[in-house]
């Protein structure tokens, strides 16, 4: 019987020290507990809410403790999105679902609200978790979902390489009205034509 091959796996604590990402005009900071009162505003906000499809109301003390409890889960990485000239909380970003053997993870993005969309916040911060994911932490896979109601977000996301891969029919039904699900990936092979070069990130 011929020997097994063996490939590299990524380790379950890949995000264990999340580093600062800095762009021209915003930084990803570790998510903490420092973010409270940003991100409660952040999940309630109706438009928020919508473009995510969460349905959930969240209390005081349940937000407290999931800010409190991102240090701790070194499978995951969550950063607070900054803006550089007045320390505002415009949203976050998520490396979640680490599959170690296949090299893989989800991301997802979330603005603070309407008054911070359209400024190009979303496609700097998603170029710097794209470079962070495979230049770094050294994934080979980053997937992604979109509701088809959110035309501003798939721009986005073929603007940083993402690729269209398929489509799950009326998976979203929100105030009566079914949707679909867009799904999204990007290779570390594939172009990157909005790849941001932080100066945090670690030498290869």
């Amino acid at each position: 019987m011929p020997p097994c091959l063996t490939w590299p796996v990524i380790s379950s604590d890949v995000f264990r020290d999340r580093p600062v990402l800095t762009g021209p005009r915003v930084s990803l900071e570790p998510l903490g507990s420092q973010h409270f009162d940003a991100y409660r505003s952040m999940l309630a906000e109706p438009e928020a809410m919508r473009l995510t499809g969460t349905r959930q109301r969240f209390t005081d003390e349940w937000i407290r403790q999931w800010l409190a409890a991102r240090q701790d889960h070194h499978d995951r990485a969550d950063w607070a999105i900054v803006r550089h000239e007045d320390g505002m909380f415009l949203g976050d970003a998520v490396l979640n679902e680490l599959n170690g053997h296949n090299a893989s993870a989800s991301f997802r993005i979330c603005l603070a609200g309407p008054h911070v969309f359209g400024r190009g916040y979303g496609t700097e911060a998603t170029g710097l978790v794209v470079d962070y994911a495979f230049d770094v932490a050294g994934l080979h896979r980053v997937h992604l979902e979109v509701y088809d109601f959110n035309p501003r977000a798939q721009r986005v996301y073929e603007k940083c390489g993402f690729i269209r891969e398929g489509l799950q029919r009326d998976a979203l039904l929100w105030e009566g009205q079914r949707h679909d699900v867009i799904s999204m990936a990007i290779l570390a092979t594939d172009p990157r034509p909005t790849s941001i070069k932080s100066p945090t990130r670690l030498p290869q």
